[in-house]
């Protein structure tokens, strides 16, 4: 396994501890920062192991930050309108 591979499993433990302790914001600043690390792991899984393991990775990151996803679709889906 390279280093890519393991600061992505880092990156899904960090999320999931994140998950874990109550928050009054409703894990906004976090879900915030865990994108802004999330996206350089990604492109450097990317790099390193080719797309499928980008792609890959990119539906374990979406599955565990759903809810900006979710609102993402719903904003860019009602611009649509």
């Amino acid at each position: 396994m390279n280093l890519s591979l393991i600061l992505a499993c880092l990156w899904l433990v960090l999320a999931n501890l994140l998950a874990m302790i109550p928050s009054r914001d409703r894990h906004v600043r976090r879900a915030m920062a865990l994108i802004a690390i999330g996206v350089p792991i990604l492109g450097f899984v990317t790099y390193q192991n080719g797309p499928w393991w980008g792609l890959a990775l990119l539906a374990a990151g979406m599955s565990v930050l759903r809810w900006p996803v979710i609102r993402l679709g719903r904003w860019f889906f009602n611009t649509l309108r």
